[in-house]
Order: structure tokens, then C-alpha cells, then sequence
């Protein structure tokens, strides 16, 4: 017994000659206007679709890039000392151009690297007395050596979460801050610098190398003057204490308010949709 499968006709397209296959130089159907009409549709609409993702996907762009409100970035890099990776805080090698006695250059290298610490173990009791007002988050210390090896200086930087007025009167109250990698009785010359895109307080202190005791430590300022005399004096250590103040504390600026990207151009708008006037049937 055998079965036929009736033909399933499309509506509104009439069926093929039943011997169409016998002439071959017969002309091929039309083209119906209403596919071709949905086809240039679905084109276009995958056009817009395609130029709308782009510009979403700019405009997400340009929002992630838009720099932070200046209280809100300042807020922010007060958690750099647990965000930032600590060869950027502390980085190996700084180099100082001019920076010694006379314009000598000077490069420094990192011998030590503390853990970060609590305020009260970090900070000497009249440091403590001092930042009462603008509170201590927390402490980041390390030790670098000149070139010749004959000095040594703690960098440290005291993170907290005072606004930038609290701050910025903290600058002249600041006492001679304590060593990491030698003893206080060392201490030389001291510095310090208070950013003013960040809640920190970068200090250093320097030494001689050899372990020599010295009398209560000097501002680097002082001995930096020409006039200013002693071992301590001749041999740098004001140049070296606030060189290295003054390097660390810009890089630590540039990373709580880096310099903004440029915005990528905005792309191109999608084509306008238009209506296709479909193609007119040929004349027989």
C-alpha cells in the first residue's frame, strides 16, 4: 500500500507549471515584493541594533572613566595603603637628579620593608598626641641607602581618614618622626610632606650608616641652609631626608589623582531608517 503526502501550498504563490522542468529557457518566478521588502527590514534593523550596542557600550566607557568628585577622590586614597601594590608606594629604586649638596644626584635603594602596622605600634606617643584630631588608619614604613651606602633613610607614610582642611593644619605641628631600620638616638635630619590629594602624611629620617649616635634630629631644611654646619650637614643627610620626602610624597599623589584618559571617540551614528520602495515587477 502506498501513501501520498498532499503538497502544502503558500499562500498567495501560485504553484509552478506542472512540466516547468521541460523549458529550460523559461523565465524564473518573480521575486514577491513583500520578501524583499521584509528582507531589506530586517537589515536595517540590524544596522540600529548593532549602532545602538556601540553607543552604549562608549557611553559605559566614558562613565568609568569620569574622574571622581574631588572629596570623593581624596576620601578614596586614604585606602591606598591596601588598594595600591607597595613598589608603587615604596618603589625599589628613586633616583634625584640635583638633589644632593651642590646639585649631585643621588639614587636610593630599598634595604627594608616594614609590614603595615597599627598607629599606636608604628608611632611614637607625641605623633600619637598629634594626630588625635585627624586619627591614624594606619602605617607603612620602609628603608632606603644612598648610592655609597654611607646613609640610611626611613620613609613612612601615616594614612588617615581627616579631611584636607584637618590636614593641612597638621603641617606645622608635626614632630621628628621615629626610625625604622636604625634607632631613634641615630636620627639625623627629618622631612616631611601632606599631600594635598590624599589623607597622608609621608615623614623621613636619615642616619649615618655606620650606627654613629648624634644630638636630637634637625629638620632638613636647616641643614640644608649654607651656612649650616656638622657632619650631619656635610654629608647630605638634609638633602638626602627631604629629597626622598618630597619624591615619595608626589608619587603618592599621582596615584590618589592619576592624570584623566582621553576619551575615545564617540562612534558613528547608525543609518537612518528609511522605507525601501520595492523593486518594480518587470514588463513581459
Amino acid at each position: 500500500m502506498t501513501t501520498t503526502t498532499p503538497r502544502t501550498e503558500i499562500l498567495g504563490e501560485p504553484e509552478p507549471p506542472e512540466h516547468a522542468h521541460a523549458y529550460p529557457h523559461a523565465p524564473h518566478p518573480r521575486r514577491h515584493p513583500v520578501r524583499a521588502l521584509a528582507a531589506t527590514l530586517c537589515v536595517l534593523l540590524g544596522s540600529g541594533l548593532v549602532g545602538g550596542a556601540a553607543l552604549t557600550t562608549w557611553a559605559e566607557h566614558r562613565a568609568a572613566d569620569r574622574p571622581l568628585p574631588a572629596d570623593a577622590a581624596y576620601r578614596k586614597a586614604g585606602s591606598l595603603w591596601r588598594a595600591a601594590p607597595v613598589d608603587s608606594l615604596f618603589p625599589p629604586v628613586l633616583t634625584g637628579p640635583s638633589a644632593g649638596p651642590g646639585g649631585s644626584d643621588r639614587t636610593w635603594t630599598r634595604v627594608a620593608l616594614a609590614p603595615d602596622a597599627d598607629c599606636s605600634a608604628a608611632l611614637a606617643a607625641d605623633w600619637q598626641a598629634v594626630l588625635a584630631a585627624a586619627g591614624c588608619t594606619r602605617v607603612l614604613r620602609a628603608t632606603y641607602t644612598d648610592a655609597t651606602r654611607s646613609s640610611l633613610i626611613t620613609v613612612g607614610m601615616v594614612f588617615t581618614p581627616a579631611d584636607a582642611p584637618t590636614m593641612t593644619a597638621l603641617g606645622g605641628r608635626i614632630p621628628a618622626p621615629p626610625a625604622y631600620g636604625f634607632t631613634d638616638a641615630q636620627r639625623a635630619a627629618w622631612a616631611t610632606f601632606v599631600p594635598p590629594e590624599a589623607p597622608v602624611v609621608v615623614y623621613t629620617v636619615s642616619a649615618f650608616a655606620d650606627g654613629r649616635r648624634l644630638d636630637a634630629p634637625r629638620p632638613a631644611d636647616e641643614l640644608m641652609k649654607k651656612d649650616a654646619t656638622g657632619a650631619a650637614a656635610q654629608a647630605g643627610l638634609g638633602h638626602e631626608a627631604r629629597a626622598l620626602a618630597d619624591r615619595v610624597g608626589h608619587g603618592l599623589a599621582f596615584l590618589a589623582a592619576p592624570p584623566a584618559p582621553t576619551a575615545p571617540a564617540a562612534p558613528p551614528a547608525p543609518p537612518a531608517r528609511t522605507t525601501p520602495t520595492p523593486t518594480p515587477e518587470p514588463t513581459r
